[in-house]
């Protein structure tokens, strides 16, 4: 069976969208987790891997529109992810002809929109976050109390304060100093509190966010099921509404969010019943399409692919050149 494949990356978060309603038959749980394990490997993978593959499919829960799975690099799927939404809002925008529509995700059908470009030549999308919630059992967290805001892990990271909020991924969120933020600290509490743990039992986000200025924030997050990424849709989200709720950031403004990958802005809502969401608008680049059988692919013979180069990579360059450093 003959796949088609678009490398793209929002944040330089980087994904293959593989269309599954493009494909002779739906694939198997076991084949779409072999698939996306050989095809992300970081040495072995194809064009050098990626952080996981968006897999595009028909909506279960409405009578007709699309939805869209994450798959993690290690074969583990995720309930969303914000810069994967954005590539498959623009790949469905091309495909169905609309500006605006709504994408199935596991727990939330959420509103996406073609945005005005946020550099030159750089497609941009704008993609709803949520839903939210602080319920420590959402994420899930063992924890004493219904919340966790702005509290210690006194016997894992002394000193520094924790939020824990789903979106619906779940993260925990520090506001930390420069040098905390690219600490060894930092990759030894993500690995504990991603490994067997008795605080998160499926895992954990983790967002380290130096405040940068007015509406002005900067995050580095450890992926739960992935490690240290470019940059995390949904903990860029997150951060900045525990930005408006800590740290007097402003509700219904933008907030430019920089991460290793690039630059996104976010503006963090609220509804009348008290309940949050946001949009998270960025880039969707897209790099390469791709052509290779489902049969070479778990053989592990990636060089029988067929890759044509999309020839946006450079405008993303020159457009994070400002935004991307630690």
């Amino acid at each position: 069976m003959q796949l088609e494949l678009i490398k793209v990356h929002g944040s330089e978060n980087e994904f293959f969208i593989l269309d599954e309603t493009l494909l002779e038959r739906p694939l198997t749980q076991d084949e779409l987790v072999s698939l996306t394990k050989i095809i992300t490997d970081r040495n072995t993978g194809l064009l050098k891997g990626a952080d996981g593959v968006l897999l595009v499919g028909t909506a279960k829960r409405k009578e007709s529109g699309e939805s869209m799975r994450v798959i993690n690099n290690d074969g583990s799927e995720a309930s969303m992810c914000g810069n994967g939404l954005r590539t498959v809002a623009r790949y469905l925008s091309e495909k169905k002809k609309l500006d605006e529509f709504v994408i199935e995700t596991m727990h939330a059908d959420l509103q996406v929109k073609k945005a005005e470009e946020i550099g030159k030549n750089i497609q941009t999308f704008q993609v709803e976050i949520s839903p939210v919630s602080f319920n420590v059992e959402k994420l899930p967290f063992n924890w004493k109390s219904e919340n966790f805001i702005d509290q210690e892990l006194a016997d894992l990271a002394p000193g520094l304060k924790f939020s824990a909020v789903a979106v619906p991924n779940p993260h925990l969120i520090s506001f930390v100093d420069h040098g905390t933020l690219t600490s060894l600290q930092f990759e030894k509490l993500a690995k504990y509190l991603n490994g067997k743990n008795p605080y998160f039992p499926d895992g954990v986000n983790i967002s380290f966010v130096e405040e940068l200025g007015k509406q002005e924030i900067f995050v580095r997050t450890f992926e739960r099921g992935v490690g240290f990424t470019n940059a995390c849709g949904t903990a860029m989200a997150a951060s900045s509404l525990m930005y408006v709720l800590l740290k007097g950031g402003m509700i219904e403004e933008k907030i430019q969010v920089t991460n290793p990958g690039g630059m996104v802005q976010t503006i963090v809502h609220k509804h009348e019943d008290g309940t949050y969401w946001m949009d998270l608008i960025g880039n969707a680049t897209f790099l390469n399409k791709v052509s290779i059988s489902l049969e070479d692919i778990l053989d592990s013979k990636l060089d029988n692919s067929n890759s044509v180069s999309l020839n946006e990579a450079k405008a993303y360059r020159e457009f994070i050149g400002n935004f991307s450093a630690l």
